[in-house]
């Protein structure tokens, strides 16, 4: 058995300063890039108080933030809470920025700062830089240049129009935060050169095909107001893009009674919700990539002689309370918690991989014994989110390990009804609910602006598609309606539709300051 000498180890005991923090970051940079591959952006380390990560929390994680009532509200809630010993405070934080941005608590032992900083300086900081989502939806190198702009700009706006005016669109901007993202890609606009060539070509299609027959054809009686009804309607659709999903962007670019400073507000804030969009979709992947890196260096580094017995138990001892699942039973319980999922699942891949039995070379052939668990986890970090992740690599395995079944519960039945269990067809059925749990789509309300006439009542129609015959809480629906209705300046109404039926299951509307 190897000894391991004081000389070679990184740190001793739990106290630290910078230059331990320095001589830990490289050993952990040395296995996390030189060993795992891993892609990072550049690191920026920040080392803050307690009260300083209580803020952060308040401020929804970023460096800099607009001031909000709100803020402030949720940092004394958080602070009452930590103060009485009722919640504690995470590690570490960690920003989707470029060079990315990790917080340090000053209180953490030398261990957890060394944990802390390959969770996050290198499982999320990977997560973040490769992922699909993050690619797509988020510019990591633009983000903290433009929260300094927003922050700014709404102190100018506080100045110029007062606190009470811009608070009034802040709140209704946050109401409908959850609605003022796009959720697929658009295609490009089309430029004016090749709209009037396009219009110029629909012309001369009409002109070519164009008979003085249908003339002298009589109309149904009747039936002439009723068409050209439904032709301006779909023509003030097609001009308005509609149906539209981002209904602050909606209100954004055609609300008749914002004024330019407003509309940038809006604006703001729907770019701050499209940031944290992926986010929200890559909770189990993101945490447990970074879990799972964590737990790979320390190990390594304890392998290498850099890491003390001591110091090792307290790291597996913080870990295990990371990972630590309760039972349904249990009073902690509060659902799957996304660090054990994840962090199984990594393991569970890794295993594989390696080691795979028969019954994962039927249901994973691909992967099963490849030899190569690094590259097939960098894969999936890369391209899954949490939904298709789960639906393409949770293993019957892990399905029996976490005692996972599959329930039918319906409002008309008296008794809940075990619908999937252990067996080939239950394993699927199981491994696809579980999936849909994690689908943004299948729980997010669906809620989308159908139409308005902007020449006639000025009416805005919202239609709200009901799934599964799940209906909006109606105190909650009526005061974000009010919002909406504050922001778009006339009457909005909303109707509920069920998706499988077509049937309106309810109608309500809002008067607006405008009417």
């Amino acid at each position: 058995m190897a000894i391991r000498r004081a000389s070679t180890l990184l740190f001793d005991g739990s106290e630290w300063n910078f230059a331990t923090l320095s001589r830990a970051y490289d050993a952990i940079e040395a296995i996390a890039i030189g060993e795992m591959g891993l892609d990072i952006y550049p690191n920026q380390i920040e080392i803050i108080s307690s009260e300083q990560m209580l803020d952060a929390y308040s401020s929804v994680g970023m460096p800099l933030m607009y001031q909000h009532w709100s803020f402030g509200k949720r940092f004394v809630f958080e602070s009452q809470l930590y103060q009485k010993g009722y919640r504690g405070l995470a590690y570490e934080l960690v920003i989707n920025s470029n060079p990315c941005i990790t917080y340090l608590m000053e209180e953490n032992t030398m261990p957890m700062q060394a944990l802390v900083t390959a969770h996050a300086a290198f499982g999320h900081n990977h997560f973040f830089k490769n992922n699909y989502l993050f690619r797509q939806w988020t510019d990591a190198g633009a983000i903290l240049g433009y929260m300094d702009f927003a922050k700014k700009y709404i102190a100018k706006c506080e100045e110029r129009h007062g606190l009470s005016a811009v608070e009034e669109i802040l709140d209704s901007a946050h109401a409908l935060m959850d609605h003022g993202v796009f959720h697929y890609r658009r295609p490009p606009r089309l430029s004016s050169e090749k709209e009037t060539a396009r219009a110029r070509e629909r012309l001369e299609y009409e002109e070519q095909t164009y008979s003085d027959l249908w003339r002298t054809l009589p109309t149904a009686s009747g039936t002439s107001g009723i068409e050209e009804a439904e032709r301006e309607a779909s023509e003030r659709k097609k001009a308005l893009n509609l149906p539209e999903e981002n209904l602050l962007y909606f209100l954004e670019k055609h609300s008749l009674i914002l004024e330019p400073w407003q509309r940038e507000i809006l604006r703001i804030v729907r770019v701050i919700a499209q940031y944290f969009y992926p986010q929200s979709q890559t909770k189990v992947m993101n945490e447990g990539c970074a879990t799972f890196v964590h737990y790979s260096i320390i190990n390594r580094l304890f392998d290498q002689g850099r890491v003390s017995e001591g110091a090792m138990l307290e790291l597996l001892a913080s870990h295990a309370n990371v990972v630590f699942q309760p039972g349904f039973d249990d009073s902690r319980f509060s659902g799957i918690n996304p660090y054990a999922l994840g962090f199984a699942m990594m393991q569970d891949i890794e295993r594989i991989c390696t080691m795979p039995t028969q019954e994962d070379r039927d249901w994973f052939p691909t992967i099963s014994g490849n030899g190569d668990p690094l590259g097939t986890l960098i894969g999936a970090w890369e391209n899954h989110r949490d939904e298709s992740f789960i639906l393409q690599y949770l293993s019957p395995a892990l399905i029996r390990k976490f005692r996972l079944f599959r329930l039918s519960d319906r409002a008309t039945n008296k008794f809940c009804e075990v619908t999937s269990i252990h067996n080939e067809q239950g394993y699927a059925a199981v491994r696809a609910g579980l999936a849909r749990n994690y689908d943004p789509v299948a729980n997010r309300p669906d809620i989308q602006v159908v139409d308005v006439d902007l020449l006639g009542d000025r009416q805005l129609r919202l239609k709200h598609v009901i799934k599964n015959g799940i209906l909006l809480e109606e105190s909650n629906r009526d005061a974000t309606l009010a919002h909406i209705s504050r922001l778009w300046g006339y009457e909005v109404s909303l109707a509920g539709i069920d998706a499988s039926t077509s049937k309106v299951l309810f109608e309500c509307s809002s008067t607006g300051a405008g009417s």
